[in-house]
């Protein structure tokens, strides 16, 4: 079926319309920010936007336009949107993941050697009393007074 110059003049008019909307981020709801949307908001079959068909010059155009909203950072589909923010997210969770497994395995170490460190100060504490105690040479001190004399007022 052939379209006659008016028509193809009026779906063009149609298609371009309909594609500063989905640029816009008037994303009907079912649809993306995509050549199928394109040409169900602009009553177009969507085969004609590819090979050599009639609109395959507006396809370029709507991806070129919308390449450059991606690399201006600005992303028109919401749901694209959140897509990215979430993946973002995840990123950010993961790296702090691993950042706490790292501070954790770091506390376990350090928790293992001063274990170690005090068990080996108390044998070492204990070694050191056993021969005071078989020697005669080492003398006791006295114990403290426990009786007071005069005032301490």
């Amino acid at each position: 079926m052939r379209v006659s110059a008016a028509q193809r003049t009026e779906n063009e008019n149609r298609i371009r319309a309909a594609m500063d909307r989905l640029l816009r981020g008037e994303i009907p709801p079912g649809g993306k920010c995509d050549i199928k949307t394109l040409a169900n908001e602009a009553a177009v079959d969507r085969t004609a936007f590819y090979g050599t068909r009639p609109y395959s010059h507006l396809r370029v155009e709507f991806e070129r336009r919308l390449q450059a909203l991606h690399q201006a950072g600005k992303i028109p589909d919401p749901r694209e949107a959140q897509i990215v923010r979430l993946k973002a997210e995840i990123t950010k969770l993961k790296d702090r993941l691993t950042q706490s497994e790292q501070t954790i395995d770091d506390l376990t170490d350090f928790r293992t050697q001063a274990l170690a460190r005090l068990a080996a100060q108390h044998e070492e504490i204990v070694r050191l009393r056993e021969p005071s105690a078989e020697t005669t040479q080492v003398r006791r001190l006295p114990a403290p007074r426990t009786t007071v004399i005069g005032s301490c007022s």
